[in-house]
């Protein structure tokens, strides 16, 4: 039986290579879609800074395993067999439904796939032992009720908070910089380099290597204790820095976005790798403990998997290479980039999808916000605010963008 397991185990590992690739083929949207839609750099230069992001997020990732192993369900009350069923359910899932949204151009949350599969696993095989026990096991003790709700509701609302701040931020900096932004740069580049730089630095720093084996390291803590005041001097220090660009006839835009690409990439590879070998390393482990303890596969409990994971970096750098293959040789990816940039550009464009109602309803909804919030505001103010954001002085860094690099480098500065 343990040949069994563990070919079950080598099978798991095999489609978790293919899951890397159609992960990153469905997630190359997020931090590709504003250097290659405003066309910041040529497609390879980007692909390499996104590439460089990936590999050093995905070596230096360790913190966010856990959610796999002890995030959706109580492993404690499962077996050795029941764990490697839905392990193995996981990963035939989550290849099949990626490659599919992604040979249709949709991206789709890589996230929300994990957590709804391990989810749907769990609850299935909660269902058998709730009746198999006669009372004895309730959902409760079963799924990880209270963490599960905690990670859904923090994806929805990250959407709404995104979408809040994303079109807040958007306003206000436009305001400053308008369209024709080349005439307005001496007046706020500062200001905007400064935050913007700093602002990703920082997320790099304490939010992007969060977890990491960086992390560990005593200068590092140093940093933390002083984060603030580091924060401030950064800032004054970019600010400087962005005059300096400028004064040199440097596009300081093109350098946060660059940076931008990075920070996310980089995130993008520590955050989200958990979706594609968290749990195949949680089946490494499982299948360890099982060899360990010598016990019959339907009786022996998976307690362990309460712990924390350890170790495996050497997998880790592995998954790096194979997503950074994954980012320069997938068409699905370029295909998916295509999808959004046709969506969220500035001009007419040919969008692959139509409509639906919740979409025009959002819309309606949000312009009505706008519309009531505008009321509040003197005439004078309203004819000012609409000459700052005449759209027909749009100034794109090169033929064919789909938006300029203001939006580009505002997007990175907020997902930061």
């Amino acid at each position: 039986m343990e040949s069994l397991y563990l070919i079950a185990l080598i099978l798991i590992f095999i489609l978790a290579v293919f899951d890397l690739f159609v992960g990153v083929s469905n997630d190359a949207v997020n931090f590709l879609n504003s250097a290659v839609g405003s066309k910041a750099f040529k497609f390879k230069t980007i692909l390499f800074i996104a590439a460089l992001g990936i590999f050093v997020g995905a070596s230096f990732s360790s913190g966010m395993m856990d959610i796999a192993r002890h995030g959706i369900f109580q492993p404690q009350h499962f077996y050795f067999v029941e764990i490697m069923a839905i392990f193995m359910g996981v990963m035939i899932t989550d290849v099949i439904l990626l490659d599919t949204f992604n040979f249709f151009g949709m991206p789709t949350s890589t996230t929300v796939s994990m957590v709804f599969e391990l989810l749907g696993g769990a609850f299935a095989l909660s269902l058998f032992k709730i009746i198999q026990s006669n009372g004895e096991f309730t959902l409760g003790m079963l799924i990880n009720t209270e963490k599960a709700l905690s990670v859904i509701f923090g994806i929805f609302l990250s959407v709404a908070i995104a979408f809040a701040f994303g079109a807040i931020v958007q306003y206000i900096t436009r305001l400053m910089f308008t369209f024709d932004f080349q005439k307005r740069m001496k007046y706020f580049i500062g200001l905007f380099g400064g935050l913007s730089f700093s602002s990703i630095i920082y997320f790099i720093l304490f939010k992007g290597l969060k977890g990491s084996v960086i992390a560990n390291l005593s200068f590092f803590h140093y940093f933390k204790d002083y984060s603030i005041e580091l924060f401030i001097g950064a800032f004054i220090f970019f600010a400087l820095v962005s005059y300096l660009l400028l004064f040199l006839k440097i596009n300081v835009f093109k350098w946060i976005v660059a940076l931008g690409t990075f920070s996310l990439a980089l995130a993008f590879a520590g955050n989200d790798l958990v979706n594609f070998i968290g749990v195949p390393l949680a089946a490494l482990s499982s299948y360890q403990d099982f060899l360990a303890n010598a016990i019959s596969a339907d009786t022996f409990l998976m307690t362990s998997l309460q712990g924390s994971a350890t170790g495996a970096n050497w997998i880790l750098v592995i998954a790096g290479l194979i997503m950074v293959i994954a980012l320069i040789s997938s068409k699905k990816a370029h295909n998916v980039i295509k999808t959004s940039l046709s969506l969220s550009s500035q001009g007419e464009s040919d969008e692959p999808f139509g409509t639906n109602p919740v979409a025009r309803a959002v819309v309606r909804w949000s312009h009505s916000i706008g519309e009531s919030i505008a009321h509040m505001f003197p005439k004078k103010i309203l004819k000012w605010t609409d000459s700052r954001l005449d759209d027909s002085k749009l100034t794109l860094h090169a033929e064919g963008a789909s938006f300029d690099l203001v939006r580009a480098s505002v997007n990175l500065m907020l997902a930061s």
